[in-house]
Formats: structure tokens, sequence, C-alpha cells
């Protein structure tokens, strides 16, 4: 469109002093030209850097692989490297997933990021489904080692967003939240103490079941899987972690939003087939009651919380604040909308479901998520379009299929 009205303009002058119309079209062309070789050379000079950087993963050293990791993922965030994935797919994941078998916990952290990086870019599909094919085993067997908190939040973000991405049925993106959850519940032999995860795991662990909880219809899940998640979130209000608690009131503000409350809580394990059993069926009812009405008294408690000694003024803040929006949507059915501010439109959320996974793709993507939100999103006044042409679903799980909201041009 721009080529089109600058020859229109250079023709108009023409008509009215050729010497000096000839003159400024020559000059523009030049000028144009020049602009065109350096974008060429300046995309060459990126595509060569990033097969150096994938050449490096193959070296011995493991500090020329961190490097070389870190600086893949630089490149992610600043640009979309479609056509580097692309050529390069195949290789840069088994080369992650080798860092991920043998690597330092620094290592392992960084290329779980690369990994959760590739399934963004690639997007839905039968690559995407490859990625969570074969990254599910490793990072199963890395999460075992408990030994570095910042791999272990790497790992579980790494599950999260290739599940989110590439899982096509609600069994696999289920097997990913029962493998998160044995990081929060070890499952240890007989006689073997466990040790307790810190609350900095338990969060991401919370944190990113929540997000995975987002994509399922809560009827489609197992009801043996959860009974006691309930009971289990309102336990984590307890603890003196503000962002635990946090991670927790949101996972239980979407568990009341998606309903199906008899999956999430149960008197006894065993209990799945109560609705069969008129007597059962009332007891249980009693007891999500009680369960409600002890979770709405926690987060009563925790809007109104006075700071303690040594308490941050803004963490306290934001329990407060958060806390009350659960309690206003527990009681009232008012969901906090929220604006994200993404190349001048505006990205709404409407829903515990969309903020929570919009929250987690930008903690994920950090400073790199207005730039792939930029390229992702089509900001529509009723709502988003995906923009099918460059990213290719790249998130077509989130805001809309995910959460049985329609996609309208």
């Amino acid at each position: 469109m721009g080529k089109r009205s600058s020859k229109k303009k250079n023709v108009t002058m023409l008509d009215s002093d050729d010497a000096a119309s000839v003159s400024s079209s020559s000059s523009t062309m030049r000028s144009e030209n020049m602009v065109f070789s350096n974008v060429e050379e300046l995309q060459v000079d990126k595509d060569s850097l990033l097969d150096q950087y994938l050449d490096a993963l193959f070296e011995k050293r493991g500090s020329t692989r961190e490097k070389a990791l870190a600086s893949i993922i630089e490149a992610f965030n600043n640009s979309l490297q479609h056509e580097f994935v692309e050529n390069k797919f195949a290789t840069l994941l088994h080369q992650c997933l080798n860092s991920i078998k043998k690597g330092s916990a620094k290592e392992i952290a960084l290329a779980s990021r690369v990994i959760g990086l590739l399934a963004l870019t690639i997007g839905p599909g039968e690559k995407a489904q490859e990625i969570l094919e074969e990254s599910l085993s490793p990072i199963s067997e890395a999460l075992k080692s408990r030994s570095e908190p910042s791999k272990i939040s790497s790992l579980l973000e790494c599950l999260a967003i290739i599940t989110f991405i590439g899982g096509e049925e609600p069994e696999e993106t289920e097997k990913s939240m029962q493998i998160m959850w044995q990081v929060a519940h070890p499952k240890l032999g007989p006689n073997v103490a466990a040790a307790k995860p810190l609350p900095a795991m338990i969060t991401m662990v919370v944190s990113a079941w929540s997000f995975l909880l987002t994509t399922m219809d809560g009827w489609a899940l197992n009801p043996k899987s959860w009974q006691e998640s309930i009971s289990y979130f309102s336990s984590l209000l307890d603890k003196e972690d503000r962002s635990l608690r946090i991670a927790a009131g949101e996972a239980l503000a979407l568990i009341f939003e998606i309903g199906s409350l008899e999956k999430f809580s149960a008197e006894a394990k065993g209990s799945s087939d109560i609705s069969t059993d008129g007597e059962n069926g009332q007891r249980q009812l009693v007891y999500i009651q009680g369960l409600r009405t002890k979770v709405l008294n926690q987060m009563r408690n925790l809007s109104v919380e006075a700071g303690g000694k040594g308490s941050a003024k803004k963490d306290l803040n934001n329990q407060r604040n958060t806390f009350r929006d659960i309690l206003e949507f527990l009681e009232d059915g008012y969901v906090p909308e929220t604006s994200v501010k993404i190349g001048g439109e505006l990205l709404n959320t409407t829903t515990w479901a969309q903020l929570i996974q919009l929250n987690f793709l930008k903690h994920f993507l950090g400073g790199g998520f207005v730039k792939h939100m930029q390229v992702i999103f089509c900001p529509k006044p009723n709502g988003f379009m995906l923009d099918f042409s460059i990213a290719v679903l790249n998130i077509i799980h989130s805001f809309f299929v995910h959460t049985g909201e329609l996609i309208s041009s």
C-alpha cells in the first residue's frame, strides 16, 4: 500500500516538474533499496546467529550450552522466529531435551524455557503434539529431583505451556496436571520420608495446574483424581507465603466458576459414585456447603488482614485486593474485568479462566509478552480474533475455545 501511494505522488510531480520529480523518484528508490538491503542483511545475521547458538548446543562444555540457550531465549523474546523454527524444529527440540536429561539445574531451566517458546511459536498442530509427546517423559523424570526451585518452576511452566498448545485430548491435559500434582504430593515407597516442597514450588504447581484447568470442561475430569483439591487449596490459604495464598485463592475461584464441585471435594476417597445414592448425595451436598462456608470465611479474613512486622505493603495490598475480588465473585457473582494494552488496543478478560491464562502467559513470556501478543492477537470491538496468517492458531486454546466462547470476525 505504501509503495503505490509513493508512486502516485511521483507521477503527479513528474507532470508538473520533470527534472525535480525524476531526481526525487530515483533518490526515493535508492533509499528504499538501501533499507530493504539492510533489513535482509539484518535477517541473515539473525538467522546466522541462531544457527551458531544451535550448533553450540552440541558442545560438551555445559557453560557453552547454557550461554547458547540464554541467547536463543533472548532472540525468541525479541521477535517471533517462525522461519528458524520451521527449518530447525526437530534439532532444537531434541537438543533441549538432551539438556533436560543431562544438564545442570541452570541448563535444565533454560532448556525448559526454550521448549515452551518453541511450542508457542510453532502453534497447535502435529509439531506441537510431537513436542508434548517427546517432552512428557524427560520433564516428568526431571521433576522428581527437587534440588533447585528455579529448575522445578521452569519445568512446570514448560509442561503447562506445551500441554496448553499441544494437548488435543482431555486425558493428555489431565495427565500433565497429575504430574504437576505429584510435585506437591510426592508418592514415595514405604518407610521413605518425603521432603516438603518449598512454598515457591507449590505456588508454581498451583499456578500451572490452574492454567491447565482453564482448558478443561469440569465434567470431563476424572472424578477420582481431584476429590480433595478444594480441601487442599483451603489448607494453603492458611500458609504464611502470600504468593501461595493468592495462587490457591485463584484456583478456588476457578473451581467455583467451572462448577462440578463434587469432582473437587469428597469426605472420603472412593466416594466418586455418590450421586447414585440419595443419602450419600445429600451428605455430600451438606459437606460441600460447609466447605464453601469455610473457604468464604478464610478469604474474608485474608481480604482485611492487617500487616504484621516486616510484611511488604505491596504484597499485602495485592493479597487484600485479590481476595476482595474473589469474595465478590463467590458472594455476588461479579468477575473482576481487567484490560491489558497491546499495540494500542485493549485485551479484556471477563472470566477467572481468562484472567488466569493471561497472567500465566505474561509471567512465562516476561519481556516478550507484548511482542508475541501483538502478532498473535488481532483486537476486535467484540472480542479477539486470532491472526491465523502469522501465528497459525498460536493460542487458539486460549480465550475462546477453552472458555467456551465463539470466535467472531
